[in-house]
């Protein structure tokens, strides 16, 4: 079960780039969660993952050399689900299709795994704990920092549309 759920329902073991085939796991699951809850559910599933997480790369990693070995993705998918936060919490609040909020998904798809990738600043420390928090907690960054990136373009697109 540990596995299961550190490499996010397996898709931790494709190849190439095992993070972003994570991320995008986790995208239709998002999508299911908001169908079932709205945007609330994803909100509630978010620590959810994040302790079922941490609990299963400490258990997968317990004696391994390597604290963040690249199938676990489960970090991925928590990080995607904040990114995507202001997209399904749009969606909900003025009754638009999610769906048809498509360049939200994409924005917040690519701006998470940009600063997933990058590490900037506390992504970066947090990933330097080494440890199975440190897993967590740099892709919890990484997707704080996409959601309010996600939330300054929508504003900039909304603002153009408005001219």
């Amino acid at each position: 079960m540990n596995r299961l759920v550190a490499t996010f329902f397996y898709s931790g073991l494709l190849s190439p780039a095992p993070g972003t085939w994570g991320s995008l796991a986790a995208l239709p699951v998002a999508l299911v969660l908001f169908w079932i809850g709205g945007p609330w559910l994803v909100l509630i599933a978010i620590p959810a993952l994040f302790a079922l997480g941490l609990h299963a790369a400490r258990e997968v990693t317990r004696d391994m050399a390597d604290h963040d070995p690249g199938f676990i993705v489960v970090d991925e998918a928590v990080g995607q689900w904040i990114a995507l936060l202001p997209v399904l919490f749009g969606a909900w609040h003025t009754g638009a299709n999610v769906l048809a909020l498509w360049p939200g998904w994409i924005a917040a798809f690519v701006l998470f795994r940009l600063f997933d990738i990058t590490k900037p600043g506390p992504v970066g420390a947090a990933d330097r704990r080494g440890d199975a928090m440190g897993l967590m907690l740099d892709d919890v960054w990484a997707g704080v920092f996409a959601a309010l990136s996600v939330v300054l373009l929508a504003a900039l697109a909304h603002l153009l549309v408005m001219r």
